[in-house]
């Protein structure tokens, strides 16, 4: 059984929206997959089973499936007889799904613990109507031509399909706004700090949360541990001050949250290799 991190090992950028086609001609094929982006999956051909802890779901080629951010779960295709089994993949993170609720305020007003239920699940199976029918055939021509298609037409795609599926689904849709908001408040909450002195025991007070659920959650998000994510972002700031800047390692430590210079300069090298004096004048050579 092989092991996906999606959609890193279908694409080869790190861009944030993607439509992708997807065959095979095994006639059975179970993977685990880590979802570290939202997914819309249409099937053309064949038959699809989604398993997520005591749930399942089987889809035909009558059906589609939204798939949320961070989840982890197995996948099993079926190839018709004699065929291939064929799908169509649409990825977008959440940065792509805050900007369109930005730019198009709503859904309608939906019952809340409706809501709440629905956010809880860890994907949502759809119908094909005839609307959605005409969608998955276009991104079908798209994606048939194998030429690649064009940010502005993804991004384009992505909103038509999230404005029909607001008007024909406010529930369903309103959900993936609400788990989207829960994680942007998180991000905020995190990245607040970054300039500052602060332990992971702290943040997690100050997130509301004991610090284990604490740190579950940044890896969720982050994918990386709380001190590590902090270091890197931190020396990167420094690093930023030292070039751009010009300043003196003396004057930057406590910009990014150093008590001391010493623990700076042993903080700094452990992600660059090299003292933060070494650093600034290898670069201005450089640049010279």
């Amino acid at each position: 059984m092989d092991t996906f991190n999606l959609p890193m090992d279908l694409v080869p950028d790190n861009d944030n929206i993607h439509i992708i086609g997807y065959q095979s001609s095994s006639n059975l094929v179970k993977n685990k997959i880590t979802m570290n982006t939202n997914l819309f999956s249409f099937l053309l051909e064949g038959v699809k089973t989604t398993f997520y802890a005591e749930k399942s779901a089987r889809i035909e080629p009558s059906q589609f499936i939204l798939l949320g951010s961070g989840n982890c779960l197995m996948s099993e295709k079926n190839a018709p007889e004699n065929g291939i089994y064929r799908s169509i993949l649409f990825f977008f993170d959440n940065k792509i799904l805050s900007d369109f609720f930005i730019k198009y305020p709503g859904p309608p007003q939906v019952h809340l613990e409706q809501v709440a239920a629905i956010s809880e699940q860890p994907f949502i199976t759809f119908e094909l109507d005839p609307f959605l029918q005409n969608f998955l055939h276009s991104l079908e021509l798209m994606v048939g031509t194998g030429r690649p298609i064009s940010r502005a037409m993804r991004v384009l795609k992505f909103e038509e399909l999230m404005l029909y599926m607001v008007d024909r689904y406010p529930q369903q849709v309103l959900s993936l706004r609400t788990a989207n908001r829960e994680e942007h408040d998180f991000r905020q909450a995190v990245e607040a700090h970054i300039e500052n002195n602060i332990t992971v025991d702290e943040l997690a007070f100050l997130c509301n949360m004991s610090t284990s659920t604490f740190k579950r959650r940044f890896a969720k998000v982050y994918g990386i541990a709380p001190s590590k994510w902090y270091l890197q972002k931190r020396m990167e700031i420094a690093a930023t001050l030292l070039l751009n800047n010009r300043e003196k390692p003396s004057d930057v430590y406590h910009k990014v949250g150093y008590e001391n210079h010493s623990s700076f300069t042993q903080s700094f090298k452990q992600v660059f290799g090299v003292t933060p004096s070494e650093y600034q004048q290898q670069k201005m050579t450089v640049l010279q």
